[in-house]
């Protein structure tokens, strides 16, 4: 157990950068080569049309709420993975996945039911354009399937970055992206004897290389004997006690997720019914915004795992210092990444097939976006940093009152009153950003987002807790 001695002494800059690139070079790297598969994929649909790759767009924010759905319980699980592994909980690991992946499991068989039977219902949310919804039909009726593959490889993924075994998910993604890339050439244009199917084939090199990561996280994982992907038999061991504690730490993330992705669905509808080259921007747009936040994520991941396993272990004080330090280090970080963005961002559309007014409606988006992130990006960071170390409320609160006061009144306002021009619309999604921000930080600062739920993990808080408590004096 640490002493309040180790927040006087001089901060290890070089062993910390080190344990970050550890875990956020890996993650950083699958997530952009996992990006990079969908920017290819962008670009040969783009191909056959603005249309299509309007109709593919749409059926793309589709899959962004069924992240929504699902992403409370990866963060609820990260928060349980990381501290247990920090306390050394073999068992404790094996009945929150198996909790986890039941769940998420659960909501991508409903979100595949959904996609497959009732395509043409799904769209019709988003658009009200006949030609394109026709198309998306043909596309998400195959592609439903891959949400099931899609969901499970996430929940493996997020146990093995908790347990710090970041390579298997990269080569993972690695497999997919040439798999996915492979047979986007083979089925979309029709190479190699196969009738080109367009948009269809997208579609199934989707379902197929979503088979492939699983099946390489599983090949990977018996090679190198890592067991908690195989402690079957553990994976449902649980009691009213620890699911009443699963749950209790997980349904603030829950509730965000599904709020926040009720919110975006609302958005997303106001964007899905702007003129079609604007909605082949936001298409574009999506593929470069997750490049962003795909390399993002690698840093968000490393202050996860970083700080809950320091929580979990009983080291208070050096969760809570390590915790400050790399929300500026992120922010520091993805601040580069956007000047270069922003240096290259007018050829990388051109490459994406924008032209006319949708390549001027790309540019303006980046833009937008090029400012919000590094401060959306540092809500981000702050916001798993409080779910990994057992404060699972606090960011959920302020992200879903600012939705619901303030960006979306603004975004309805502007679109049914004002009838602002599209980029305008765009920009009041990050109005809430800054004031977030300024109390993420001073939560932050105040360490109350330090909740253990080991045993290890809330004797070291006694100490923390009473020191924080003279400091104020």
């Amino acid at each position: 157990m640490e002493t309040s001695e180790v927040l006087n002494q001089k901060f290890d800059w070089i062993d910390f950068v080190k344990r970050i690139g550890v875990i956020a070079i890996p993650v950083a790297l699958q997530n952009m080569l996992s990006t990079t598969g969908g920017m290819i994929d962008t670009m040969m649909i783009s191909s056959l049309g603005e249309t299509y790759l309007a109709a593919v767009g749409l059926c793309a924010q589709f899959s962004s709420l069924l992240f929504s759905c699902y992403w409370g319980f990866v963060g609820g699980g990260i928060l349980f993975f990381s501290q247990y592994w920090g306390a050394k909980d073999e068992k404790g690991i094996a009945r929150s996945y198996g909790v986890t992946i039941t769940c998420m499991m659960s909501i991508a068989a409903i979100f595949t039911i959904m996609a497959v039977a009732f395509p043409r219902t799904v769209l019709s949310i988003y658009t009200s354009n006949e030609y394109i919804t026709d198309i998306g039909v043909d596309y998400i009726r195959i592609v439903g399937f891959a949400y099931l593959f899609q969901v499970l490889s996430m929940g493996m993924s997020a146990l093995l970055r908790s347990t710090e075994r970041v390579r298997i998910p990269l080569y993972a993604s690695i497999a997919s992206v040439i798999t996915n890339t492979l047979f986007n050439w083979i089925l979309i244009f029709g190479h190699c004897g196969f009738a080109a199917m367009g948009v269809k084939g997208a579609a199934i090199a989707t379902v197929i290389s979503g088979i492939v990561n699983v099946l390489v996280v599983y090949i990977c994982s018996g090679a190198t004997k890592y067991k908690y992907l195989f402690l079957i038999k553990d994976f449902f061991k649980w009691d009213k006690e620890f699911l009443s504690l699963y749950f209790k730490k997980c349904l603030p993330i829950l509730c965000n997720e599904l709020l926040f992705g009720v919110g975006n669905l609302i958005i997303n509808i106001i964007l899905g019914h702007q003129v079609e080259e604007a909605i082949a921007a936001i298409a574009v747009f999506r593929t470069i915004e997750g490049m962003i936040i795909g390399f993002f994520a690698g840093f968000a991941s490393a202050s996860s795992v970083l700080v809950g396993k320091e929580v979990g272990a009983g080291n208070t004080f050096s969760a809570y210092r390590r915790a400050i330090r790399i929300v500026y280090f992120c922010q520091i970080t993805i601040a580069l990444i956007v000047v270069i963005l922003l240096c290259f961002h007018e050829p990388l559309l051109q490459a994406m097939k924008l032209t006319g007014l949708s390549l001027y409606y790309g540019k303006g988006l980046v833009m937008i976006y090029g400012v919000a992130c590094i401060i959306r990006m540092g809500n981000w960071t702050q916001n798993d940093t409080y779910r990994s170390a057992g404060d699972a409320t606090f960011g959920t609160v302020l992200e879903i009152i600012f939705m619901y006061t303030l960006v979306l009144p603004s975004i309805l306002l502007c679109y049914y009153v004002f009838h602002a021009p599209f980029l305008v619309l765009f920009a009041c999604c990050y109005i809430d950003e800054i004031i977030r921000y300024i109390l993420m930080q001073i939560h932050m600062y105040s360490g109350k987002w330090i909740k253990p739920v080991t045993p290890e993990g809330k004797a070291g808080l006694v100490e923390f807790q009473s020191y924080k408590m003279k400091s104020a004096e």
